[in-house]
């Protein structure tokens, strides 16, 4: 294994660093401040969540989370991290 690259890190970024149609899972969030906010709006690590929508200046963006859409200040997507999330379809 890499030193310096751990792969179990590797794929995590912020989720205001995640394109538009991605999904990905929420793993952990840098300020405690916002974390009971947050997690109240069905943001919890574990969740998976997709990028909805960017506002036209690229603040807002709006994610699909619990069921429902929710629209996140980039300052407030700057504090959750996330993994990209493996999707595998369904077998009938």
């Amino acid at each position: 294994m890499n030193k310096f690259v751990d792969s179990k890190y590797s794929m995590k970024k912020r989720l205001s660093e995640v394109g538009i149609g991605k999904t990905v899972v929420i793993s952990s969030f840098e300020n405690d401040d916002i974390f009971l906010k947050l997690m109240e709006m069905g943001c919890v690590p574990g969740e998976t969540i997709i990028v909805d929508q960017v506002a036209p200046l690229g603040d807002p963006i709006s994610i699909l989370v619990a069921g429902y859409n929710l629209s996140l200040r980039l300052s407030e997507a700057n504090n959750i991290w996330v993994e990209e999330a493996v999707v595998t379809p369904k077998l009938k």
